[in-house]
């Protein structure tokens, strides 16, 4: 290689960095079906049972999106947001709650008050791969104003 060649810019802008999700769901084989369906899209997916190893697990790395149920034992979804708006409130913004509860009296009124995205089961691989590129669309372009 000559030494123009070294110090030539890339063509194109490198947009390459994985998206990395983290799913948050007791039913391990619901939190597995998303990780290998997610994974065969490209995405890096870590997959955790319940809020207590989410906290762990994010105070440990970074996450692009947390995929989360509401309904789990040790720490349901709504109290792993509020443990989560105290030490990373960043990634509040890349919450999308995934539930069987549609209007459930204890998470509607949450689900309001923090104006999260809520997916109701069953969910489409399409309903959920789309409101996966929403979520980014909105996460890049709100770190590229602030």
């Amino acid at each position: 290689m000559n030494p123009e060649q070294a110090a030539s810019p890339p063509s194109q802008p490198l947009e390459l960095k994985v998206k990395h999700i983290l799913v948050v769901d007791d039913d391990v084989e619901l939190a597995q079906s998303y990780k290998e369906l997610l994974e065969s899209y490209g995405y890096l997916v870590t997959t955790v049972p319940n809020g207590v190893e989410a906290l762990k697990t994010i105070m440990n790395m970074d996450v692009d999106a947390i995929l989360c149920d509401l309904m789990m034992p040790h720490m349901a979804g709504d109290m792993f947001y509020v443990a989560v708006e105290r030490v990373k409130p960043h990634l509040c913004q890349r919450f999308i709650f995934v539930t069987a509860y549609e209007g459930h009296p204890q998470f509607a009124p949450f689900l309001k008050r923090v104006n999260a995205v809520a997916l109701y089961k069953p969910v489409t691989l399409g309903k959920l791969l789309g409101t996966l590129n929403v979520l980014f669309s909105r996460t890049s372009s709100g770190a590229k104003k602030g």
